[in-house]
């Protein structure tokens, strides 16, 4: 299982890489090719039925006390690694057909998300916590950011309506009303909030202050959401299937009092979702017709549930024991392994911003040779910090 979470998280990292250069196209060839991307949302729903099922009995046993929380970090880190590569590579459309049946389990997947996401509340701090705490602090941390991915995806998927199965829609329109989700999350907006009296928005993984010019820009979440109702509510095929009744209706016109100028003025494509509404107000819709006799359902998280069903207990205590409780030794092969991983090149090359010197805080392309950790813009900035770096160079070289 780890040698996959390895493939996974090299195929993730190229994603990231290849997409920045816009050569992502021979990985979601290899992709299609191969036909994994069923499997990589196999993996992913029983990653998340671990999270829920497992994960929480594992933390309350008496004897979980492993001498190292990393291995189990890996697992919940698992989920976050291949929603991401998904998100890197659904923007084609190979992808999303070559997704087939398990396209209905993906979907499913986002909408529990996004529910999530709609019912997240506003967090206070949290204090000093010691394991299993601080790792269901993490896991409840990561939760958030593999939310906002699976909106993407989502928003990917709706980008491919013309294309998808009849099921496939029936289940977002009908099945989940997702309109009326995204119309909740266009509300809420949990990807921002006030505190001490300032605009925060969670961008590129870290929430960030947002000076008071910048407030009224939409950020590329908020782009998601609008992109994913303007594929769902104007496309021909949705609007002959979604039943535009009264609570849908009351809903969606919600979103009337948020197309103002500015927003239209950065989407011009929600002019026409404003026409759509004020066409909407005043309309009679008529019922959709139901020409679907049978409908397709998703197989993956049904299959697990039943497949475990009252063995969840067994399960933790098993995995204590044999996958959570690594000897010295294994500890040192697995550290090996996950530096090889997450080697320092690769997370720099993934990183938005170039390092900076050490000393002089200007752009730097040299580096500790020993530890390669520091970095520098010339030769005479490395002897004048040396003194300081020496300590801290020897423990890590």
């Amino acid at each position: 299982w780890l040698r996959q979470h390895e493939y996974v998280e090299k195929l993730n990292m190229h994603g990231i890489l290849s997409a920045s250069a816009g050569q992502e196209q021979l990985l979601t060839e290899l992709l299609v090719t191969y036909g994994k991307i069923p499997v990589l949302i196999g993996e992913l729903i029983s990653v998340e039925i671990w999270k829920h099922k497992v994960f929480p009995v594992l933390c309350r046993l008496e004897d979980f006390k492993p001498r190292s929380t990393f291995p189990i970090y890996v697992v919940l880190h698992h989920e976050a690694s291949i929603i991401n590569l998904l998100e890197t590579v659904f923007f084609y459309k190979e992808i999303c057909e070559s997704a087939e049946d398990s396209i209905l389990d993906l979907i499913d997947y986002c909408h529990r998300k996004l529910t999530l996401l709609a019912a997240r509340s506003a967090k206070g701090q949290a204090a000093v916590l010691v394991p299993p705490q601080e790792l269901q602090k993490q896991a409840e941390a990561m939760e958030f950011e593999i939310s906002l991915k699976a909106l993407s995806v989502l928003r990917f998927i709706t980008d491919q309506v013309e294309s998808l199965p009849l099921s496939a829609l029936t289940r977002m329109l009908n099945t989940h009303n997702l309109p009326c989700l995204l119309v909740e999350l266009v509300e809420h907006c949990p990807w921002s909030c006030w505190e001490a009296g300032k605009l925060k928005k969670f961008e590129n993984g870290m929430w960030h202050v947002v000076p008071p010019e910048d407030q009224v820009k939409m950020t590329k979440l908020d782009g998601q959401v609008w992109l994913a109702l303007l594929n769902l509510l104007l496309s021909p095929e949705c609007q002959r299937k979604y039943h535009f009744d009264g609570f849908n209706k009351s809903q969606l016109l919600k979103l009337r009092v948020f197309l103002t100028d500015v927003l239209i003025d950065q989407l011009p494509n929600l002019m026409e979702m404003q026409r759509f509404l004020s066409h909407l107000a005043v309309t009679e819709s008529a019922p959709p017709r139901k020409d679907l006799v049978l409908e397709q359902v998703p197989v993956i998280w049904d299959h697990i549930l039943k497949k475990n069903s009252g063995k969840w207990e067994a399960i933790a205590k098993h995995q204590v024991k044999h996958a959570f409780s690594p000897t010295e030794e294994e500890l040192k092969l697995q550290a090996r392994r996950w530096a090889q991983t997450y080697s320092l090149d690769m997370m720099e090359a993934l990183a938005p911003n170039k390092p900076r010197c050490r000393v002089c805080g200007v752009e730097a392309a040299k580096r500790c040779s020993r530890c390669r950790n520091e970095w520098y813009c010339t030769r005479a900035c490395q002897v004048q910090h040396w003194q300081k770096h020496k300590p801290a160079c020897n423990l890590m070289a």
